[in-house]
């Protein structure tokens, strides 16, 4: 067995092991230990589809030391006007530039690719056996926590008989490979049907009408609807300070005024901030992922949904749903499973544990600004009580419910942020944050900008008192 020493053996190489990484780098004399099963560094994106791309814009993804992306404006497609979203492709060579440009230049990061890690601070080669036993001076860091599943690497949950096509997303765009003869049309799906309704199954639709499938070709299994974050609204730049900052102050409204959940959803669509695809059914699910109006529209021309519940089995003649059986041509139709859960539900811990840090997220949506932000606490404070006051761990809202308790962690975060001097001038100065320095750029004498601030800052404090309340009433049913 080999034996190597680190101050810091990294579970995890993708976004948000790099991003703590990369600061931790910056902001210590640290030495790193990264360990990840995958070839690249990455994480999942090493196995997701070709044509997934980022949820917001790419000036808020990554690592802060290295932009992603150029900060072009999108001329075309759904994304059309607003800030680019950096392909699944786009972001796999960005992290091996992160790797290899950035962190192993610094001479104080190991990485080991290919590798299993065995707990006890061990980890094991998955090509030559090799095991290696690390002594950590400092702490162990898991960042795969809160690592998502994808597609390709999915197991159904369901039952699929014999002769049904079922592919993950993956499998799309290569459909080509098997329709080059003569009988091409014939061995054309004639049906798609997109299983799950999160965003994978959103992209997937929109990537099949794009790409020239009729609607009236797919059908969609929708087990429920989801809210949706408006991309107009996360957008960065001077340029888009209404849409952004104007939607924070009527967000923070909806937070101060809504009087159940439900009610806040619809305050929240009502200013724009949230969207739903089919107006006609209000959504049970909200998983943070955010879409362009653009998007929307694609999606609303989808007739065929089926809104039977979850996927049961895939037989030769039919679909076993929940509540009801859909006929189906297997032979004639190519299922693609959008079921994997993005985000499995997990109970939030405290991230800083003595010898071990569990990165989380510390603010919503952003997982990579969350890791960044907890390296830079780690380095410069002292003890774990201090450093869990700072970065209190945010709960995924896996149900509708459950997002004013996130909202209020994550507003009182924000609120102790802006008490520390050091760490709020760190924030502003990361490019992973996004407004904090935009704010900082408003001329004073710019009366409708500075009145959008005050408006903002007016309804912040009620809206945490009713936040509150939302999750007080939320928990006791």
């Amino acid at each position: 067995m080999q034996h190597i020493t680190t101050d810091y053996l990294i579970i995890g190489s993708g976004t948000a092991g790099l991003a703590f990484a990369d600061t931790l780098i910056t902001q210590s004399d640290a030495h790193i230990t990264i360990v990840d099963r995958h070839g690249k560094p990455g994480g999942h994106w090493n196995e997701a589809y070709s044509f997934v791309t980022l949820h917001q814009p790419s000036a808020f993804y990554g690592v802060c030391s290295m932009e992603l992306g150029n900060g072009r404006i999108d001329t075309h497609g759904t994304n059309k006007g607003m800030f680019e979203l950096a392909s699944g492709p786009e972001v796999c060579g960005y992290f091996d530039r992160v790797m290899n440009h950035k962190l192993l230049t610094s001479g104080r990061v190991a990485y080991h690719p290919m590798c299993n890690y065995l707990g006890d601070g061990q980890f094991e080669s998955l090509l030559s056996g090799q095991r290696t036993h690390v002594t950590v001076r400092r702490k162990l860091v898991d960042a795969n926590h809160f690592g998502p599943k994808v597609p390709s690497t999915h197991q159904p949950r369901f039952k699929v008989a014999a002769g049904v096509r079922l592919v993950p997303p993956n499998a799309l765009p290569q459909l080509w490979h098997g329709m080059g003869g003569r009988d091409a049309a014939a061995e054309r799906p004639r049906r798609f049907v997109i299983l799950g309704a999160g965003k994978t199954a959103m992209d997937t639709v929109i990537w099949l009408v794009n790409a020239g499938a009729s609607p009236d070709a797919i059908s969609w299994v929708v087990p429920r609807d989801s809210w949706l974050i408006n991309r107009e609204t996360t957008q960065p730049g001077m340029a888009f300070f209404k849409q952004v900052f104007g939607s924070q102050a009527d967000q923070m409204e909806a937070f101060a005024t809504a009087a159940s959940t439900s009610d806040l959803f619809l305050r929240l669509e009502a200013c724009g901030a949230v969207l739903r695809i089919f107006p006609d059914h209000i959504p049970s699910m909200f998983h943070l992922a955010t879409v362009a109006p653009g998007e929307v529209e694609v999606l609303r021309s989808m007739r065929n949904v089926i809104r039977l519940g979850r996927v049961v089995a895939l037989e030769a003649d039919h679909m076993q749903l929940e509540q009801g059986n859909v006929p189906v041509q297997a032979d004639h139709t190519l299922f693609v499973d959008c079921t994997a859960s993005a985000v499995e539900p997990r109970a939030p811990q405290k991230i800083f544990q003595g010898d071990k840090i569990v990165l989380q997220l510390v603010r919503l949506p952003q997982p990579a600004f969350s890791a960044a932000l907890t390296a830079y606490v780690e380095a410069h404070y002292a003890d774990d009580a201090e450093k869990n006051r700072l970065c209190a761990t945010v709960p995924f809202p896996h149900t509708l419910d459950g997002y004013a308790r996130a909202m209020l962690v994550h507003m009182m975060n924000q609120h102790q942020w802006g008490q520390d001097k050091a760490l709020r001038s760190w924030i502003r100065d990361c490019r992973l944050d996004g407004f904090g320095r935009l704010m900082t750029e408003i001329d004073p004498a710019d009366t409708e900008k500075m009145s959008i601030l005050l408006r903002l800052k007016e309804q912040a404090a009620a809206a945490v008192g009713n936040l509150r309340k939302l999750a007080a009433d939320a928990a006791s049913v």
